[in-house]
């Protein structure tokens, strides 16, 4: 199984201290992630790709979209947000993209990773055709749009097919992730685990991320 990764998302950091709270975690995240939501899709809104102007970092990104069929114009508005930040990856939804293949493909051709997504409910033959796109998949452990939510244990099975299939890949769950559930995700095969409440609503969230890792040992 590939690397464990940990992966703070900024959905429960404090906007008005964002670049305070960026800059106490980043020497303990492997990336950082930046959900985005449309009120389409997900039934809540966050800042776009403005919000990418807002802070720096040195720890790469992971672009997560809410989004409903999110166009190349505005896929580029993340990439050229803001040259002082590295973009490692920009992931989608399969439910959110009628045309899934040809985003990814885009996404790519700007040298940037591909990424797809798929919902508690969504079964994995929703994107075994897109497998050898992308670099990562993301299996979402609680419903998208809110932070907070309980961790769905229903999940399990599908990431343990997951790996089943794709060994190298990079399997990301996000939702609900805290010491125990970290656990039950990784031993079914995830190895990049987001966190949001669990670590910006933490009183020492440097000691958070260091549980977290040594949760999953």
């Amino acid at each position: 199984m590939p690397k464990i990764k940990i992966v703070p998302s900024i959905l429960s950091a404090k906007m008005d201290k964002l670049q305070e709270e960026i800059d106490e975690i980043e020497d303990y995240s492997d990336l950082l992630q930046v959900d985005v939501m449309d009120n389409v899709f997900v039934p809540n809104i966050t800042p776009q790709a403005e919000l990418l102007k807002k802070f720096n970092t040195k720890v790469p990104l992971d672009i997560h979209l809410m989004v409903k069929e999110p166009s190349e114009e505005y896929l580029m508005g993340f990439i050229d947000a803001n040259p002082n930040l590295k973009i490692n990856n920009i992931t989608v939804h399969q439910e959110a993209c009628e045309y899934l293949g040809k985003t990814l493909d885009f996404i790519k051709s700007k040298n940037v990773k591909a990424a797809v997504a798929i919902n508690p409910k969504t079964p994995l033959d929703a994107i075994t055709d897109v497998l050898d796109k992308v670099e990562m998949v993301l299996i979402m452990t609680v419903e998208p749009g809110f932070s907070g939510q309980g961790f769905m244990e229903e999940v399990l099975p599908k990431i343990e097919k997951l790996r089943e299939l794709k060994p190298e890949l990079d399997i990301q769950v996000d939702g609900g992730i805290n010491l125990k559930t970290a656990h039950l995700a990784v031993s079914a095969g995830a190895n990049v685990l987001v966190a949001s409440s669990y670590i910006f609503k933490s009183e020492d969230k440097v000691k958070a991320i260091k549980d977290l890792l040594e949760s999953v040992k």
